[in-house]
């Protein structure tokens, strides 16, 4: 059964030294025979999983793991499908949107995960905002698409960042550098299951943060959401979060402050995503981007990764006063179209702007140099 605050502290104790076996023994051969830039390319021809998709291209062992990893959740139904689609009918944008800035920065947030993917040069270094973000939005996007969890293409782009795990896994492995005493399994299964708890409820808490509703009905829609993703990650069963969006909370207030501490490698992957935005965005909507992010994560997390304060500080300057900042550099984004609107919470409308801006940076992510296809290693990058 998945786990409960019961449960839940021990069994990530446990989790913290286990890997995928099966993932990684696929991936472990691919690498020693130099099979994974073929395989990269390979993986561009995989849309979906499930029996309408063509496999006989493959190395037949990939094959083979691609026909065992389509099996759904033991527990999942229609009716989970239907309360996924319902919570992305309506918050979509919003949750897209807090995952590419709050969800990612939050990873930073967890020592191991800060460390991992700053040792793993690519997605730490100076391309790896942008990388991250472009193969991150595909996962993000794709959640949000009707029918994505019937027809296997949601399945498929979660099987794919299941095999980046496993490359990142067997490369620290075969480097002899990796301090498994210290960090435990690279990628492990906690690792995975704590990222799955920054997507989802701490997203959840965000929005609550930024005074957005959102029902009780589509709480639980995307937490079932979750729940797929996190199956497709190739997590067993005793380990995945519950669809239950209550006990799912429960259990992060619980372990959060256990698991997010200010680290040297979390300051600096913040700071450099930071930096990508900034680079990106006029100062206006960099601003919005960054005070939106602040409030989601609140204060205390946000000075923990290392997030700059904004000139629209809430808090500071009071609603009435936050709210006309926002709304002139609304206007500046947009080209003049913002108009200040009397008694909105300035939250909604810095909401506005950050949701706009963060679709150019999808943008220009996926379709700029960047590769939104999840792809596995062949070596490990440093940049340290």
């Amino acid at each position: 059964m998945p786990l409960t605050t019961a449960n839940f502290s021990a069994e990530v104790e446990a989790a913290n030294k286990v890997g995928d076996p099966a993932a990684d023994a696929l991936v472990s051969d691919l690498i020693d025979n130099r099979e994974v830039d073929g395989v990269n390319d390979l993986f561009r021809t995989i849309n979906k999983l499930g029996p309408d998709q063509d496999l006989s291209q493959l190395p037949e062992r990939l094959a083979d793991f691609l026909r065992e990893a389509q099996a759904p959740p033991p527990d999942w139904s229609e009716a989970d499908v239907k309360a996924a689609e319902g919570f992305f009918d309506h918050h979509h944008g919003e949750a897209s949107m807090l995952q590419g800035t709050a969800g990612l920065i939050g990873t930073y947030l967890s020592p191991t995960g800060a460390y991992t993917l700053r040792s793993t040069g690519r997605l730490g270094g100076v391309e790896g905002p942008g990388r991250r973000l472009s193969q991150s939005s595909r996962l993000f996007l794709g959640m949000g698409k009707r029918d994505a969890m019937r027809n296997g293409t949601l399945a498929a782009t979660v099987t794919k960042v299941r095999m980046v795990h496993a490359s990142v896994r067997q490369l620290h492995k075969k480097s002899g550098q990796w301090d498994y005493a210290k960090w435990g399994e690279p990628v492990s299964q906690k690792y995975t299951t704590g990222a799955v708890c920054v997507f989802s409820t701490q997203i959840l808490q965000g929005m609550k943060n930024l005074g957005l509703h959102v029902s009780k009905d589509d709480q639980h829609g995307f937490m079932c959401a979750w729940h797929y993703v996190n199956h497709y990650l190739g997590t067993p069963e005793k380990w995945l979060l519950p669809k239950n969006a209550d006990e799912v909370e429960r259990i992060w207030n619980q372990e959060r402050d256990k698991e997010w501490k200010k680290t040297d490698d979390g300051l600096y992957m913040t700071k450099k995503a930071i930096e990508f935005y900034r680079d990106l965005l006029k100062p206006g909507a960099s601003d919005a981007y960054i005070a939106i992010t602040r409030v989601a994560l609140t204060d205390k997390y946000a000075d923990m990764a290392g997030i700059p304060k904004s000139p629209i500080d809430f808090a500071a300057k009071g609603v009435a006063a936050g709210h006309s900042l926002l709304s002139n550099t609304a206007g500046g984004l947009l080209g003049g179209s913002a108009k200040q609107a009397v008694g909105v919470n300035p939250y909604k409308e810095a909401i506005g702007v950050a949701s706009k801006a963060f679709n150019e940076i999808e943008n220009y992510a996926i379709t700029h140099g960047q590769d939104d296809q999840p792809q596995m290693h062949q070596e490990l990058g440093d940049n340290r």
